[in-house]
C-alpha cells in the first residue's frame, strides 16, 4: 500500500478514534528532541518563534497542524522528499541529490569515514595521524571539563581556555546577557567566532567548552576537524551535584524532580553528538585524580 494510501486510511481512522497520526508524533518528538539539544526552554523558542506556547505544545505532542500531511502526500506522489520540497539547500542541485542519494541508506559507521573522507577532500585538519595539539573537552556542565582542564593544561604547559569566558569578552557582557538581551542565535555567533580565535591563538591548548555548542552543527563541525576532542561523559545525578557544589542553584530553581528530568533530557538529546569525540572519559566511574590519570596516559600516548 503507498504511503498515500495509508495515509488516507490513517486520517479516517484518525476520525473515529481520535488517535494521532505517527508521522505528527515523530514530527514533534523531533520537535522537542531538538529544543532539548540547543538547551531551549517552549517559552524561550515561543518568543523567538512567535508561536504561542499552546501551539508548541500541541506540536511536540503529536496535535500540531496536520497541513503538513498534505505536503507528505505531495511530496510522495512527487517521488521527492520534504526537504526537496521544502527548498532545503541540500536539494538545490543535482550534485546535491545525487550524494543525498548515495547517503541514505548508509550506516553511521560508514557515514564516519565519508564524513572524515570529505573533511581530508577540503584540506581541513591535519594531514598526518597523530592528534592536534588543541585539545578540546565537551559535555555538559558539570562533566569535569573545568577542574580536568586546568589540571590537563598545567601538566602539558598549555594554557587552559575556558570558550565561556572568551565569548562574554567579545560580547561585552555575561552569557545570560547574550541570551536575554540578543537571543541564542547571536550566542552561536559568538560562540563560533570565539572557537575560531582561541584556536588560530592558541594552537596549542587545553579547551573547556559549553555544554550546548554540539547542538551549532556548522561549529561543531569546526571544533571536531580543527581540535582532538574528548567527552567527559557522567551520570546525570553527578552532573546536578556538581553544579550545585559549585554554588550555582538555578537547576533547583523550580521543582527538583522536574529539573532531573529535564537534565536527562537534554542529554539524552545530545548523546549522538557528544559520542563523536575521538575519546570518551567517564568522570563518574572514578575520584577526580584517577580520572586526571586516564585522561593525561590517553593523551601522551596518542600524541607522541
Amino acid at each position: 500500500m503507498s504511503k498515500v494510501k495509508k495515509l488516507k486510511q490513517y486520517d479516517a481512522v484518525n476520525t473515529d478514534k481520535q488517535e494521532k497520526n505517527p508521522f505528527l508524533v515523530a514530527l514533534g518528538q523531533r520537535v522537542r528532541s531538538l529544543r532539548a539539544r540547543r538547551g531551549v526552554t517552549r517559552k524561550s523558542l515561543s518568543a523567538m518563534a512567535e508561536v504561542s506556547e499552546r501551539h508548541l505544545a500541541n506540536l511536540e505532542t503529536g496535535e500540531g497542524n496536520a497541513s503538513i500531511l498534505v505536503l507528505l502526500q505531495v511530496a510522495d506522489a512527487l517521488q521527492s522528499s520534504l526537504a526537496e520540497l521544502t527548498g532545503d539547500v541540500t536539494t538545490s542541485s543535482p550534485e546535491w541529490l545525487l550524494i543525498r542519494s548515495l547517503l541514505k541508506n548508509q550506516d553511521e559507521a560508514a557515514l564516519l569515514k565519508i564524513r572524515e573522507g570529505i573533511s581530508k577532500a577540503l584540506g581541513a585538519g591535519r594531514a598526518d595521524k597523530q592528534l592536534n595539539p588543541c585539545i578540546a573537552l565537551i559535555g555538559l556542565r558539570g562533566a569535569g571539563k573545568t577542574a580536568l582542564g586546568k589540571m590537563l593544561a598545567n601538566d602539558l604547559g598549555f594554557p587552559f581556555v575556558d570558550l565561556s569566558g572568551e565569548i562574554e569578552k567579545i560580547a561585552g557582557c555575561s552569557v545570560s546577557e547574550i541570551q536575554n538581551l540578543y537571543g541564542i542565535n547571536a550566542y552561536r555567533r559568538y560562540e563560533r567566532r570565539a572557537l575560531e580565535e582561541v584556536i588560530q591563538t592558541h594552537p596549542e591548548s587545553i579547551i573547556g567548552t559549553p555544554g550546548g555548542l554540539v547542538s551549532d552543527q556548522d561549529t561543531f563541525n569546526f571544533l571536531l576537524t580543527h581540535c582532538t576532542t574528548v567527552w567527559l561523559q557522567a551520570k546525570p545525578e553527578d552532573h546536578m551535584q556538581r553544579v550545585l557544589d559549585q554554588g550555582d542553584m538555578r537547576p533547583m530553581a523550580g521543582n527538583q524532580q522536574q529539573a532531573m528530568e529535564d537534565l536527562k533530557h537534554i542529554l539524552a538529546s545530545r548523546t549522538d553528538f557528544y559520542s563523536k569525540a575521538q575519546f570518551t572519559i567517564d568522570t563518574s566511574a572514578q575520584p577526580l585524580e584517577a580520572t586526571f590519570n586516564l585522561l593525561r596516559n590517553e593523551m601522551l600516548e596518542n600524541m607522541n
